[in-house]
């Protein structure tokens, strides 16, 4: 794995892309090509692996989003957390975030998955592991992706100031040890996976809580609606 001849965008390559060429990077870029060449398939694709980062330069992140790793159904995938592309079902975990933006904030559910626009808006949609092997979640984990997404948040945590981490599950929480909270909004509530979402996620308040600190910080908010999936390809940058 190259810093010369990956694609990442400008400003986040200036930090972290030193760190493709270390040994663990390089470990991880041959596992990666053993497992395409024993046949498996992987997700995302490789153009959309740093899709969070292309999407979001480092200077316009406002808001973090962590999440695990990249889904691994076919097509659902494309390098942002949480996010499927706008043809794609809504999955579960989604879903839920959804009904929680529609509780905390009045804004009903969207008829996509597709979260660019947040990105567009300074909403860092970065998971922990950035590939997956088709149908086995977690089959990434501990082959390096941590430790260059560790160097991500440490980037942000230590050159910006006044920015909102929104950690939800034990995985995503094992980053907030690089956060200085005085320096930054930390918040924290169980994964908004059904299987854990009734534990707190629902109920958490968060995307009003973010807001609320963004103005207090002389921050604009986020805009949380999305544009209807007839408009997306008209919806502004």
């Amino acid at each position: 794995m190259s810093g010369d001849s990956i694609r990442l965008e400008a400003s986040w390559k200036r930090r972290v892309g030193a760190m493709l060429e270390s040994a663990p990077m390089q470990a991880l870029a041959a596992f990666l090509r053993a497992e395409k060449e024993a046949g498996k398939t992987i997700h995302p694709r490789g153009s959309e692996i740093f899709a969070a980062l292309d999407t979001t330069p480092f200077d316009a992140v406002k808001v973090v989003i962590l999440g695990q790793d990249p889904y691994h159904g076919n097509g659902q995938a494309h390098g942002l957390c949480f996010s499927v592309l706008p043809e794609v079902a809504v999955p579960p975990s989604l879903e839920n975030i959804f009904r929680e933006i529609h509780r905390d904030l009045g804004i009903a559910r969207p008829d996509h998955g597709w979260l660019v626009p947040w990105a567009r808006r300074g909403v860092l949609l970065l998971n922990a592991v950035l590939t997956v092997e088709h149908g086995l979640a977690g089959s990434h984990q501990g082959k390096g992706w941590e430790g260059f997404t560790d160097a991500c948040i440490d980037a942000l945590n230590r050159e910006r100031e006044g920015l909102v981490f929104l950690l939800w599950g034990s995985h995503a929480q094992t980053k907030g040890r690089l956060i200085d909270t005085r320096r930054h909004r930390v918040l924290k509530a169980p994964h908004p996976s059904p299987l854990s979402a009734h534990r707190g996620f629902l109920g958490c308040g968060h995307f009003s809580s973010t807001n609320k600190y963004l103005e207090e910080s002389g921050q604009a908010p986020v805009e949380w609606r999305l544009p209807p999936r007839a408009e997306l390809a008209q919806a502004p940058a």
